[in-house]
């Protein structure tokens, strides 16, 4: 017999552990912890903007601009640009996104668009299609060397035979 209730416990549980998996991240713990929350079953429509780690299970459609972290749940549909610090995603998302730290896609995501990352993740069983832009991490420049003078080493004069 099909036990309603254990199957929505079931699944209670396993969006926990989700949402575990992803904020036990010591990247995200660093960020302070999640600030918002976009769950499963809501639709958004327009930009988000902010600051810290915010986790979408739910629908986006638009734009999201961050410097911090976004986490993209396994039930989340994202149609929207994307720009980032560092993206974990487990979802679906169409569209570009640009990443300035990383990006993590984590079985079973689908992806298709393009990525500009210096560090991309992906685990076995992700759908990837589109374009990979791997840029270099913006990173202090060496502090200069003073230029000291280069010595000469001297050379024994060569002795003609005077014949």
């Amino acid at each position: 017999m099909w036990d309603v209730k254990q199957d929505v416990q079931d699944s209670v549980e396993q969006e926990r552990d989700d949402i575990t998996d992803l904020t036990t991240n010591p990247a995200i713990k660093d960020a302070g912890g999640i600030i918002a929350f976009v769950g499963k079953g809501v639709e958004f429509n327009g930009t988000i903007t902010y600051s810290g780690t915010v986790r979408i299970d739910g629908y986006l459609n638009g734009e999201i601009h961050t410097d911090g972290i976004l986490l993209v749940g396994e039930n989340a549909v994202i149609q929207a640009k994307i720009t980032a610090g560092t993206i974990i995603c487990k979802g679906k998302i169409t569209g570009d996104i640009v990443a300035k730290e990383r990006v993590k896609l984590c079985d079973p995501a689908v992806v298709s668009g393009s990525v500009k990352t210096p560090v991309l993740s992906v685990e076995d069983g992700v759908l990837f299609n589109g374009d990979l832009e791997m840029v270099r991490a913006a990173r202090a420049l060496p502090r200069e060397i003073p230029a000291r003078e280069v010595g000469v080493i001297a050379q024994p004069e060569l002795k003609r035979a005077n014949g």
